[in-house]
């Protein structure tokens, strides 16, 4: 399993394949509006741990092995924050996805 990346459920990857079929559609302003708002999510949404293990592990490519090292825990608690970061913005893609496309200036 080693070099496989960090695996997120079924139910993860059908709320990104839906968001992403509807973000294929939108024009660069929409979405950029959409990236600059999802971006507010994981600054207020996720806790600061959360957010910054999400980013390790996505940012920069670190494994959880990695993270857990730099952050001085276990990669379990490592796999552990990232779910619950991941299950916060999942959350906000669900439930304020039409209030962001929406969102204008």
């Amino acid at each position: 399993m080693s070099g496989t990346r960090y695996k997120r459920g079924s139910a993860y990857a059908a709320d990104m394949a839906v968001y992403a079929r509807a973000m294929s559609s939108d024009n660069s302003a929409q979405h950029s509006r959409l990236k600059r708002n999802l971006l507010r999510a994981l600054k207020e949404d996720v806790t600061p741990k959360q957010r910054r293990a999400l980013l390790m592990y996505y940012s920069q490519g670190l494994n959880m092995r990695q993270i857990g090292e730099q952050l001085g825990v276990d990669k379990s608690t490592v796999s552990r924050t990232i779910k619950r970061g991941e299950a916060r913005l999942r959350r906000c893609l669900r439930y304020g996805a039409a209030a962001f496309l929406n969102d204008i200036e």
